[in-house]
């Protein structure tokens, strides 16, 4: 019953974990178990994923892909809209393990668990019921 709280709760930490590395509030770039510590730093990595768009895309794309994954991050952490929220979350999760395999290889989305979020994300859409959330909330207000 409370297994889809913690998908929830483990998917939105990771998302929010990191944006916070993009922004640097995990540490500077070159820190121990910091991935890009700023954002010029993430943008180059992005351009590196999307190699098959013009690198002037890149800002644009870069910010995308962190809107994207603050917002699904906060609606699994409300409990909003959870069945359509948790499909968007897999396809970009399966977005980024596409690209991330075309560009760096398929073990760079193993060390970055991608494929397990891309399907903790679809097991969370097959979920009965979600008891703590905006969507019980709503459905129990329609009664």
């Amino acid at each position: 019953m409370y297994n889809q709280l913690f998908v929830r709760i483990a998917v939105s930490t990771a998302f929010l974990s990191a944006v916070a590395d993009r922004l640097g509030l995990w540490g500077a770039p070159g820190a121990s178990h910091v991935s890009w510590g700023n954002w010029a730093n993430f943008v180059a990595y992005s351009n590196t994923l999307n190699f098959f768009v013009p690198e002037s895309f890149g800002n644009i794309l870069a910010i995308g892909a962190t809107l994207l994954e603050v917002v699904l991050a906060i609606l699994l952490l409300i409990g909003y809209k959870l069945r359509f929220t948790a499909f968007v979350a897999g396809i970009l999760l399966i977005s980024f393990a596409i690209v991330m395999t075309l560009s760096l290889g398929i073990k760079s989305t193993f060390d970055y668990s991608v494929w397990i979020g891309a399907a903790a994300c679809f097991l969370l859409r097959t979920a009965d019921n979600f008891p703590i959330s905006i969507d019980r909330y709503i459905e129990l207000r329609k009664k």
